[in-house]
């Protein structure tokens, strides 16, 4: 999975917990919430888009149990494709490349074309 490919997928999961109804929202948000300071914690503070990606495409299994223990009694707020890609596309606003969308890579080559 290339960056293009990931930021959409992520930018897909926070789309998918912005049309989540009220009552499932703030659960849901809550567990996205657990997941970004969970990267915090293995990503640190300057990252690139690139590492952000390799950790995902390394698998994130680890998520589960995080999700698992924010809301107990909610299996549907497991959701990875919600909380896990709407919590890896907001921490990707704090990548050292990150450009609007792209990474900062990409935006470069794309202002040269």
């Amino acid at each position: 999975m290339g960056v293009e490919s990931a930021i959409y997928s992520w930018q897909q999961g926070e789309r998918r917990l912005a049309a989540q109804p009220p009552e499932r929202a703030a659960r849901l948000q809550r567990v996205s919430d657990a997941l970004v300071a969970e990267l915090r914690r293995r990503l640190g503070g300057r990252f690139s888009s690139s590492e952000l990606v390799a950790l995902y495409r390394a698998g994130t299994s680890w998520c589960l149990p995080i999700a698992m223990k924010v809301a107990p009694q909610d299996p549907w707020a497991w959701d990875a494709a919600i909380v896990v890609d709407a919590a890896f596309a907001r921490y990707l606003r704090e990548a050292a490349d990150y450009a609007g969308g792209r990474s900062g890579a990409e935006g470069r080559a794309g202002a040269t074309a």
